[in-house]
C-alpha cells in the first residue's frame, strides 16, 4: 500500500497458533468480551470454511487483524448471496493512520472474491464515528441506519 510506512509489514491468513494474539487485540475493541471467550470464538472462525481472519505484522509484532466471513442471510443494501462481510477490524493505536487497516481490508475483500462474492458489506455502531469515517474513507457507502430493540418475555 502506498500509504504504509517504509518499515516492513505483512498480512497473512491466521491459524490456530495466532488466536491468542487475535483475542488480545479483539478485547480492546469488543469490551464486553473476555480474552478467553474470544479465543473460543476465534478458534471456530479460523477453522471455518466460510470465515477468515487476517493478521497484520508490523515491526515484527502482531499489530492488527481483520475478521471476515460469508453471510447467506439478507445483508442491508446488497442484492446477492453470499456476501462477504467485514465482522471486525482493529489496528493497534501506535500503528494507526499508516494504511494498515486498508491493507487488512484488501485481504478480506480478495478472500471474499475468491469465495465467489460480488458484494462486500460491514457495519458499525451508530455512535462509532471513527469506524464510520474509516468505512467511508475506504469506499463503503452507507446503506441504512437502524436501532435494534429487545424485550424480556
Amino acid at each position: 500500500m502506498e500509504n504504509c510506512k517504509e518499515a516492513l509489514f505483512s498480512v497473512y491468513k491466521a491459524g490456530r497458533e495466532d488466536v491468542p494474539f487475535i483475542a488480545q487485540m479483539a478485547v480492546k475493541m469488543w469490551h464486553a468480551h473476555t480474552e478467553e471467550n474470544l479465543c473460543d470464538e476465534f478458534n471456530e472462525v479460523v477453522d471455518g470454511n466460510e470465515s477468515a481472519v487476517f493478521i497484520l505484522v508490523a515491526e515484527k509484532q502482531p499489530a492488527g487483524f481483520a475478521q471476515c466471513q460469508l453471510r447467506h442471510d439478507y445483508v442491508e443494501g446488497t442484492d446477492g448471496s453470499p456476501v462477504g462481510y467485514l465482522e471486525g477490524i482493529f489496528v493497534e493505536q501506535e500503528h494507526r493512520r499508516q494504511g494498515y487497516a486498508k491493507a487488512l481490508l484488501a485481504k478480506c475483500e480478495q478472500w471474499a472474491r475468491d469465495q465467489g462474492c460480488t458484494e462486500f458489506a460491514s457495519d458499525c455502531e451508530l455512535d462509532n464515528r471513527n469506524s464510520l469515517a474509516f468505512h467511508l474513507r475506504v469506499g463503503f457507502a452507507e446503506a441504512n441506519r437502524i436501532i435494534c430493540f429487545t424485550k424480556q418475555l
